[in-house]
């Protein structure tokens, strides 16, 4: 063992798991959605876009018979098409249907409240300002349902800048990823400048985003490092570290275990591990394997919420596997 790894093992005194963390119910159902299409068509099917933002899922959908696609064009006349968690614009929807394709509709039903907000609002004559992060999939895809209607803004610095009456009709709707705090800011920016604001009843922010947030904002008193289990383009994941940061504890967005470096370990009595909505269980296990080889024994969990969100399959998909199970009963009483 280097010097470089044997320093951190003297300070380490405890390692605390974050819960919740990982897997939310919308990126279940993403996940079960590829690998139940999988049991009934022949490989390959096509996903419209990343089915969800994480490398590893991705890679091992993949190697099971997925093929990622960023153009509907890319696949083939007549195929199956799956659209991934964070939700598509009708534009696309309109494009897998002129390509007659076997389409089954992924994307989360939290993501899909906030599509029909932004249809609701359009229709009522609102000018909609989306809160969120410019060309991301699931911003890409809200937009997409009233573009003459919706304005992208992202900071306080945006809605100051918006070339709208103070009195002008105006919604808000958001991306479901957000930090709650940045997000906050701008919700509170648009209330000085708007007189005629109007909210959806519930916030746009999912449950599991909310929940991760505000465990680290917890864990982030009590310990002097966390690590952030995600892919880098998962917003989700991204805002977790920037929680800690702002809060003043160090954080690492780290694909896995093996993007660790031992140098941020040095002079660290406790550390917590975390991971974004995308992240599978078994990175972090990985993360927790490389502690417990580091002579870690102080492992404990850090619980501050407990979920039991589920999402059901698609109806699309529900159909074919109840045709699946009739031809199968069919075919059984023949023989």
């Amino acid at each position: 063992m280097t010097a470089a790894t044997a320093n951190p093992t003297t300070s380490i005194e405890t390692l605390y798991l974050a819960k919740p963390r990982g897997f939310c119910a919308g990126v279940e159902r993403a996940i079960d959605v590829v690998e139940e299409t999988l049991k009934y068509f022949p490989a390959p099917i096509y996903v419209f876009h990343e089915i969800v933002h994480n490398t590893h899922v991705v890679k091992d959908l993949s190697q099971k018979g997925a093929v990622f696609v960023n153009e509907v064009a890319e696949t083939p006349d007549g195929g199956v098409l799956i659209f991934s968690a964070h939700g598509i614009s009708p534009e696309v929807r309109a494009q897998a249907k002129a390509k007659r394709l076997a389409v089954i509709d992924a994307t989360c039903p939290l993501v899909t409240k906030v599509h029909l907000e932004a249809i609701r609002f359009a229709k009522d004559g609102y000018t909609i300002l989306l809160v969120g992060h410019a060309n991301h999939d699931e911003v890409i895809g809200t937009m997409g349902e009233a573009p003459d209607k919706i304005v992208l803004v992202e900071t306080v610095e945006d809605v100051q800048n918006l070339p709208l009456a103070n009195d002008a009709k105006v919604a808000v709707i958001t991306q479901t990823t957000l930090s709650l705090d940045d997000c906050q800011k701008v919700i509170d920016a648009i209330k000085t400048k708007f007189t005629n604001v109007k909210f959806p009843p519930k916030s746009d922010i999912c449950y599991a985003t909310q929940n991760r947030q505000t465990a680290v904002k917890k864990i982030a008193k009590v310990v002097d490092l966390i690590l952030v289990i995600g892919s880098k383009n998962s917003s989700n994941s991204a805002r977790l570290a920037e929680v800690s940061r702002d809060l003043g504890t160090d954080a690492y967005l780290i694909d896995d275990v093996s993007h660790i470096k031992p140098e941020w370990l040095m002079g660290k009595k406790k550390v917590a591990i975390t991971a974004g909505a995308s992240a599978p269980e078994n990175l972090v296990q990985d993360v927790v394997d490389y502690f417990k080889k580091l002579g870690i024994t102080d492992i404990q969990d850090f619980n501050v919420i407990e979920e039991d969100v589920k999402f059901g399959l698609p109806r699309e998909l529900l159909e074919i596997a109840n045709k699946s199970k009739a031809n199968t009963k069919d075919a059984t009483a023949q023989v």
